[in-house]
Formats: structure tokens, C-alpha cells, sequence
């Protein structure tokens, strides 16, 4: 698996966010949009790219989520997938070989129709640009596809995959028109041309104007007449003062976890200017070890730092109370969730159990450890996080550890180059399976960077799992892989985050905007 860069760009605890298939969908929205008016939403992310062949980030998932249709798409507080461009979709005789039926009189905001030949377009030309911020990794296992009519769409699949319906139904599935992008070559002018629910009118550094899609045919109802996005760029008191001042309605993904506990206080106050929606989120972050590293290559000291952590305190004190303690590779609300590492470890602090590990491994001075940190990435509490840490082991007396930060770009130079002993990763999920928590992390050429492997994870649970197109019957399967890593300890969970969003009272809709699928659904907002 090529690594990917679809990294939290900062936590959503500090940040404001983050089987077969059958049958036709919900009711057709699209039209002239709602009776609501037009929204003003801020957020900190930039959106890297409006071409769906390029970008990986949460900013630019969230334009695509919006401008353009997939065959798929997660319904509003729901994790399966279901048809959305597709009228129907489902695996033939196992999970590979996945078919789709389009829906009829699809269209694209220029007005050209949408066919299969744009839905086979799509994907090639994604794969054969392999742009590395693109969704090339999510679409490896396709082999071939083939379009028997205008309608239809058969993939064949390389190897069994049964998430590939989640996957197509992510930003990685969006369907571009054929006649306006090149097949070998990203788009450079910032526009773009889809069939979702929304236009894209203009696009800039600080600003993208979207209006609604009159002529688009899905499920989405939109609820507003369109939505400007304010971009500020990671400037997160510019965003809050945006909210104070009347410049945004609603503010999205950039406050800090104390703005948005102040905000919430405030809320709940007899002077109440916003409202604070809280919603799910999958969004997770790690402690990652190097198991190559001379220090924490040694189980011993990976299981003292694990019986160590105090997880409560972290987002109590650091993220005010804004995420909440992990103790899962799979996080809470995920299918095949358990609580591996809180059964091996505990949920306290215990320096005994820390002692007898180091000593187990004889260890008997105390531990001398850096943690490493990139606050440019997971953002400014991503610092005091690792100093608590660093103190919770320091307070033990059985650690002398300290906390390095550098800039994003050298932090991921220096893991690949494999300096690091300790240092955290957060991970926003392409999609809301279990297969999107462990694939990544623990298959092979994983894109954690900590030289771990193990045989019975890559050799049989992951493509064990990835083959049960019933998605039910791989509980026990994840349930043993999240054992292993507990008992082997490469990562330890820190915390999952919420997702935030804050409005001015008059806008509605934001609690079908934040949920597990990570989709921030412009057509659910509505403004009076």
C-alpha cells in the first residue's frame, strides 16, 4: 500500500470538524435549493486541491463531498454506504466483481449527461494520474472496468474487497465529466465540474462561492439557496473572531479546544450568540513506537509507557474534555470496536505493573526517551499533549523522557529515515470501517513508518477481513487483530476525537453534518 496523506490535519478534540447493495435511494433532492438562504461557513483547513484526482485532505473531501456525485454515498448518521448516482450497486459471486445500475437523466451542473463512460473515466484517469496527494491507494484493487451500456458499470477487483463499496462512496469515488478534464493531466484553474447537489462559482485562497445544482439527481435535499466557505487559512483566532463578528454563520473545523469550551459555556449562558452542535467522530490519534528503535524496541518498555498514560487527564487538561479516552485500534461507533488495550493496561495510571515490565525486561535504571511532536500538523495542543505525557512517565520515576517538536514536512523525513523511537500520528478515516483502522496501520507497507509486521495479521486477518462482503462476520476476526496489537503494543490509542461545529442561532441542520462518515453535508444546513 502506497502511504497516503490523509492525516488529521489537526485533532478534532482541538479542532472543529472531523455488504451488498440494492435498490433505489431515498427521495431525488436537487432543484433550486431550499427556502433557506444562503449559508456563510468558516473553517481553518485550506482545500489543497478541486480536482478530485489530486486532493487527500479534509478541506478538499469536504468541497468534493458537495460538487461531486459517487455511486455511493453515507446517509446522514449512517456507516453503509448506500446508492446515490447508482440506482443500484452489489458484488456477483463473492466480493470480486461489483456491478452498478445508474440512475436515469444524470447530469452534470454544465448540463452534459453523466453515463457510465464518465463513471470508467473517473477511476482511470485517477489511477493513471496517481497523483501522490490523490486517492490512488483507496483504488488499488481495481483491475478492470467495463461498461456494457450507458448505464452500467462492472468492476472487476484485482482481489476480494469487500469495503470497496465504502471506499467508491468516499471523495475517492467522485465522477468527473469526460469531456472537461484531461485524462492524463490534473485540472489548474480551480473550477470544477460535477453532478452533486452543489455549483462551484468561484474559487480562491480565502473564499469558495457554491450555488445549488439544479439539475442534479441523488438524494441530498437541499435546504439553503447555496454556501460560501470562508478559508482562514490555519488562522484559528481569525475564524473565532469571524464567528464573534457576523462575518460566518457557522464555524467549522479550527477552533481550539478552549474556544470551543469557552463557546460552550457561553452558550449555556444567559447572553447566547452561538450554539455549539457536538456530533460523532472517528477521528483518532496514537502514540507510535519504532520497534526497531534500541529503547522502545523493547517490548518491556512499550508495555511501562502503556500501564503509564493517563489518558482522562490528557482530555481533561489538554483538550477540555472535547474528545474522548481510546483504548481501541477500532474506535467507538466503528463495527468490530472493542476495548483491547483498556483490558491489557487498564484505565489508571499503575506504576507497579510499569515497574515489573521494565524490570521483566531487566531495566533497572531509569529511561531516557524523547517524544516526538509536529504541532503544524495535529495542531498547538499537540505540544502540551506530549509534555503531559512526557511528565505522566517522568512521575513515575521511571522514565527521564522530554518532548522535540519540529515542522510537518521534516517530522515525516525524519520517521521515513527512521529516527524516532516515540511519536504520534492522528488518522482521519477515508471511510467508517473497521478495514480503514487496521489496514493502513498494520498491512503491508503500512503508513505508520514504525517497522512492525506480523504474519497472522497481514497474512490472514487483513485479507480475511477484507474478503467478507458481510461485514458482520468479521468481528471476531478485528477482535483478534486489536488483541495482537495490544499484547504487541507498535501504537497506543490516545483518544477519539468530536466533531464540533458553532452557529449563530438561525442556521439548523448542523447534527446531520457530523457524524462517523466525516461528511460535512452543505444541503442539511438551512438559515432563517
Amino acid at each position: 500500500m502506497k502511504a497516503h496523506n490523509k492525516w488529521l490535519t489537526a485533532p478534532l478534540a482541538a479542532g472543529l470538524a472531523t455488504a451488498l447493495l440494492s435498490g433505489c435511494g431515498t427521495e431525488t433532492g436537487g432543484g433550486a435549493g431550499g427556502s433557506g438562504d444562503a449559508v456563510r461557513v468558516g473553517m481553518s483547513d485550506e482545500v489543497m486541491a478541486t480536482d478530485p484526482a489530486a486532493g487527500y485532505d479534509p478541506g478538499s473531501w469536504l468541497l468534493f463531498n458537495n460538487v461531486f456525485q459517487s455511486l455511493l454515498a453515507f446517509p446522514k448518521g449512517g456507516t453503509e454506504p448506500e446508492p446515490e448516482a447508482a440506482e443500484q450497486c452489489g458484488f456477483e459471486g463473492g466480493s470480486k466483481v461489483y456491478r452498478c445500475t445508474l440512475r436515469d437523466g444524470l447530469k452534470f451542473s454544465n448540463g452534459n449527461p453523466l453515463t457510465s463512460k464518465d463513471v470508467k473515466f473517473s477511476f482511470e484517469r485517477a489511477l493513471k494520474i496517481d497523483d501522490p496527494s490523490g486517492p490512488g491507494p483507496l483504488l488499488a484493487t481495481i483491475d478492470t472496468i467495463e461498461t456494457p451500456d450507458e448505464k452500467t458499470v462492472v468492476f472487476r477487483l484485482k482481489v476480494p474487497d469487500a469495503t470497496f463499496p465504502s471506499k467508491i462512496a468516499s471523495g475517492a469515488g467522485s465522477i468527473v465529466d469526460h469531456r472537461e478534464y484531461a485524462a492524463d493531466a490534473l485540472r489548474t484553474d480551480g473550477k470544477a465540474v460535477g453532478s452533486g447537489p452543489y455549483k462551484l462559482d468561484k474559487f480562491s485562497e480565502s473564499e469558495a462561492v457554491f450555488s445549488v445544482n439544479g439539475d442534479y439527481k441523488g438524494t441530498a435535499k437541499t435546504q439553503n439557496k447555496g454556501v460560501t466557505l470562508k478559508l482562514y487559512g490555519g488562522d484559528r483566532k481569525a475564524l473565532s473572531e469571524a464567528l464573534t463578528k457576523g462575518d460566518i454563520d457557522v464555524a467549522y473545523r479550527g477552533l481550539a479546544a478552549g474556544d470551543v469550551a469557552a463557546l460552550e459555556t457561553a452558550a449555556t449562558s444567559a447572553n447566547q450568540g452561538v450554539e455549539v452542535v457536538e456530533g460523532s467522530s472517528a477521528e483518532v490519534q496514537h502514540l507510535v513506537f519504532n520497534v526497531k528503535d534500541p529503547v522502545v524496541g523493547k517490548l518491556g518498555v512499550r508495555k511501562a509507557i502503556a500501564h503509564l498514560v493517563d489518558r482522562e487527564a490528557l482530555v481533561e487538561n489538554v483538550y477540555k474534555s472535547t474528545a474522548t479516552p481510546l483504548y481501541s485500534i477500532v474506535p467507538a461507533g466503528i463495527a468490530g470496536h472493542n476495548t483491547a488495550f483498556f483490558d491489557a493496561y487498564g484505565g489508571r495510571p499503575d506504576p507497579a505493573k510499569a515497574k515489573a515490565a521494565l524490570r521483566s525486561a531487566g531495566i533497572k535504571d531509569k529511561v531516557e526517551l524523547t517524544l516526538w511532536s509536529t504541532p503544524s500538523r495535529y495542531g498547538p495542543a499537540t505540544d502540551q499533549e506530549l509534555e503531559a505525557i512526557a511528565k505522566q512517565l517522568n512521575d513515575s520515576g521511571l522514565f527521564e523522557a522530554d518532548v522535540q517538536s519540529v515542522e510537518f514536512e521534516q517530522y515525516e523525513k525524519d520517521i521515513e529515515a527512521g529516527k524516532y523511537g516515540v511519536y504520534v500520528k492522528g488518522w482521519v478515516p477515508d471511510y467508517p470501517d473497521p478495514d480503514n483502522f487496521t489496514g493502513p496501520f498494520f498491512g503491508e507497507g503500512n503508513v505508520l513508518g514504525n517497522g512492525y509486521a506480523n504474519k497472522r495479521i497481514t497474512g490472514s486477518l487483513i485479507p480475511k477481513t477484507s474478503s467478507s462482503a458481510d461485514r458482520s462476520t468479521t468481528t471476531a476476526d478485528f477482535g483478534e487483530l486489536q488483541d495482537l496489537v495490544a499484547e504487541e503494543l507498535p501504537i497506543l490509542p490516545l483518544w477519539q476525537g468530536k466533531q464540533y461545529a458553532v452557529a449563530t442561532p438561525n442556521v439548523t441542520g448542523l447534527e446531520w453534518t457530523l457524524d462517523a462518515s466525516t461528511v460535512f453535508r452543505f444541503w442539511e444546513l438551512k438559515k432563517s
